[in-house]
């Protein structure tokens, strides 16, 4: 096997974020993020402290969405949201940037903003995952094309204290010509992109799109060391299935399930 179990496995976070899930399907999810030993769950805020609880005893982590999906909220309730979370356990915030200020071209704002949950979260011994949602991003802003606003962000983030930077929230639909709604998630381009604009201080998460075995080692490749994910036990499976048929994990085929769509 190229990676070993816990490799893959320590690259999840399993995401518990859908706004229908119910306690008793939060509890579920975290039952089986143990089970799978995955690096951690990304729950709702409320759910915290009772996530920590359900999880004592375990190697996963427990993290928490700031300012989500959005990133409309101002910065102090931001800030003490994220207060909040690490009191009552979180270890982890995925925070959202505020897109329309990043397209606006406030970039003084933007790292402020960043900046103020880095702060708060590291007082607590938390780390920051900065989420781009790059489906928003696709026609650049703020007199930049798409690749170099994404670098900006990127340069932003790292100076801010950002300990990840993330691609999407799984929930940045866009409006589509037919009047549908969907997104692309992690793209391998931007995966590629985030990578080369950060320094190595700085790790980068994949999120949305990211369904089966073949993309989550694609992430890998790429230089992703996390991937928000619900498709936790069908990829994990899949890996049990192929260790026992002997199946080596090669790289997959360029392209393998990323940016498709579907978190």
């Amino acid at each position: 096997m190229k990676y070993s179990y816990h490799e893959m496995a320590k690259m999840i976070d399993h995401s518990l974020l859908h706004p229908t899930m119910t306690d008793a399907e939060l509890e579920t999810g975290c039952k089986l993020a143990a089970k799978y030993d995955v690096a951690s769950v990304c729950i709702k805020p409320y759910a915290v402290k009772q996530a920590v609880e359900w999880l004592a005893g375990t190697d996963v982590k427990v993290g928490a969405v700031i300012g989500f999906p959005q990133g409309n909220s101002c910065t102090e309730a931001k800030r003490y949201e994220t207060e909040l979370a690490c009191r009552d356990g979180a270890v982890e915030i995925d925070m959202v940037i505020n897109v329309g200020k990043a397209l606006s071209g406030d970039w003084e704002y933007v790292e402020r903003d960043v900046k103020a949950v880095c702060d708060e979260a590291h007082s607590h011994g938390a780390k920051v995952k900065v989420i781009f949602e790059n489906d928003y991003l696709t026609g650049g802003g703020a007199g930049l094309s798409s690749e170099d606003f994404k670098r900006r962000l990127c340069e932003i983030c790292e100076r801010a204290g950002a300990d990840w930077v993330k691609t999407s929230s799984g929930y940045g639909f866009v409006k589509q010509p037919d009047g549908s709604y969907n997104y692309k998630g992690a793209t391998e381009q931007d995966l590629a992109l985030m990578r080369a604009a950060c320094s190595e201080s700085v790790q980068v998460k994949a999120a949305g799109g990211v369904r089966d075995l073949d993309g989550l080692i694609r992430v890998r490749e790429l230089g992703a060391t996390r991937c928000g994910a619900t498709a936790t036990a069908a990829m994990l499976d899949e890996y049990r299935r192929r260790e026992a048929m002997g199946d080596a994990l090669d790289s997959p085929q360029s392209g393998s399930q990323l940016g498709t769509g579907g978190y």
